[in-house]
């Protein structure tokens, strides 16, 4: 299982949200690559890079954070966060994402979605499943739907789309454990999925549950920030 450290960016620095709500703004560090360098550091070789000012304008704008991360270190970075158009496509990648995560798009937009996974592969095009009480959540989880999250992962599977990050809302950055119980339905139901679970990931044994259960990646974000997770236990894992 790959371990995918995160980093949210809000006005370029390195916070942590609860619940996804903007009024829980945590700063944790200014500067978001000396974070990066310290993962790179810890041989670790993923990162997950979310734009939350991005996901609240509805279009890029930490792309220069992006760019700097990309240039000054060698990280694969996977990049949401506003991504909703193909100018801000072809921002991210010239800017030097290795992924793409697409969540409202896909939902409000899934015909552009959809030529996006046909036109770069499912090999760079991630979708986002972000979901509160089963259901699919857009806009930086401002906005609620009434799409089922199996039915929707579903739908795009069938589209070709390999890579899937989903995020229970209500465990985000509460450091209280990941969703098991919904990536277990996920995977019982779409078993050819790779599924990263993102969200409430809290102590080493929590990622070594995610493994066991077939997850093939888990994103952790503040239970680093918080010293939950070491990043020396995370490079022993990793190793």
């Amino acid at each position: 299982m790959r371990i995918i450290p995160a980093i949210d960016i809000i006005e370029g620095k390195c916070v942590r949200l609860s619940k996804g709500d903007y009024n829980t703004k945590k700063i944790y560090n200014e500067d978001p690559l000396e974070v990066a360098k310290s993962f790179e550091d810890a041989g670790l070789q993923y990162l997950h890079l979310v734009d939350l000012d991005g996901a609240k304008e509805k279009h890029i704008v930490n792309w220069k954070v992006l760019e700097k991360l990309a240039n000054k270190t060698g990280l694969k970075i996977d990049f949401g966060g506003g991504v909703k158009s193909d100018e801000d496509l072809r921002i991210a990648f010239d800017s030097g994402a290795s992924q793409i995560t697409g969540g409202s798009i896909a939902v409000k937009e899934p015909i552009l979605f959809t030529s996006w996974i046909t036109a770069y592969g499912s090999e760079k095009i991630i979708l986002g499943a972000d979901a509160l009480d089963g259901k699919i959540a857009v806009s930086g989880w401002q906005e609620g739907t009434d799409q089922e999250i199996d039915t929707f992962i579903s739908a795009y599977a069938e589209k070709g789309i390999e890579y899937v990050i989903s995020t229970d809302i209500s465990k985000d950055g509460m450091l209280e454990g990941p969703s098991f119980d919904l990536y277990d339905s996920i995977l019982k139901k779409l078993p050819e999925v790779k599924l990263i679970a993102s969200g409430g990931v809290s102590s080493m044994d929590d990622l070594i549950k995610l493994k066991e259960n077939g997850l093939e990646g888990a994103i952790v974000g503040k239970a680093i920030y918080e010293n939950r997770i070491t990043l020396k236990e995370l490079s022993e894992v990793n190793a």
